[in-house]
């Protein structure tokens, strides 16, 4: 059953698609600078939205299609002050890559989103059936079928082919420390550690990190305690214990970030995926 939550009107719900989560949210929350593990596709409902997007400042309104990529740094608020609302499909990347695949006939297995704002009919109408067919459950193989053919022809519509010669790749030193914190997110880690390994100095450290990837290492580390949280949540695990084992001083530290970074409080989340 979809279920609302507060501090933000969110309803999460169970896909018949593996791995995607369906998200529908009325809110006037201003979200802080964080990432998706997930790619992350909507369509604007109301309103409007202005953000600082790993593509560039943007500005969202009612009708408009918004996409976000996996690690891209963003935040939200809404435009004006007044409530917002939206719906999002969150896609894990192995689903993209395979889509990516299809698309290229075999020839690249990466994907990613071209804009983070498109102002686009088809795409926005074409996203609305999606989610409709992604949240309606049962139908049989047909209903797979019409899920599967609607996230081909999304995805399509959306992709940027030209990515992967723009993008500048992060230094080996930075891919190194950002590896380990992937790695083991719930570790201690202090700067002099991570730049001890690499190489570099903590000023360095610091400067170059957050160069590549739009967050000191500090925001990143809490960035993926969190997105650990969610996984462990996913599962059913209780609040407190996915808080410890995340590496959260406690369950309210884990909270208070959880509200701070996805609008709705942990009980809320992993109760609608009960």
């Amino acid at each position: 059953m979809p279920r609302s939550g507060k501090p933000a009107d969110f309803t999460i719900i169970r896909s018949a698609l593996p791995g995607v989560d369906a998200v529908e949210a009325r809110s006037d929350h201003v979200f802080a600078r964080h990432s998706h593990e997930q790619f992350g596709v909507g369509v604007m409902l109301a309103g409007g939205q202005t953000s600082s997007s790993g593509r560039g400042q943007v500005e969202a309104l009612a009708g408009d299609v918004i996409t976000v990529n996996p690690g891209e740094v963003h935040d939200g608020a809404p435009l004006g002050g007044a409530p917002r609302a939206w719906r999002m499909l969150y896609l894990p990347q192995p689903l993209a890559s395979a889509t990516a695949a299809d698309l290229s006939e075999g020839a690249r297995h990466e994907y990613v989103f071209h804009d983070p704002v498109a102002r686009h009919a088809a795409l926005a109408a074409c996203f609305h059936h999606l989610y409709a067919a992604v949240t309606a459950h049962g139908g049989g193989d047909a209903a797979n079928l019409l899920r599967e053919q609607l996230l081909l022809e999304l995805l399509h519509g959306l992709r940027d082919d030209g990515a992967r010669s723009r993008r500048t790749p992060a230094t080996a030193a930075i891919a190194h420390a950002r590896a380990m914190i992937d790695d083991a997110p719930a570790t201690a880690w202090c700067l002099a550690d991570l730049a001890g390994v690499c190489g570099l100095s903590r000023f360095q450290l610091v400067r170059q990190f957050a160069g590549a990837t739009g967050l000191t290492p500090h925001a990143y580390l809490i960035q993926r305690r969190i997105e650990a949280a969610r996984a462990l949540l996913a599962r059913g695990v209780a609040l407190a214990d996915a808080a410890a084992a995340s590496g959260f001083a406690d369950q309210s530290h884990m909270t208070r970030i959880f509200i701070r970074t996805y609008g709705v409080t942990p009980g809320t989340y992993a109760a609608a995926l009960a």
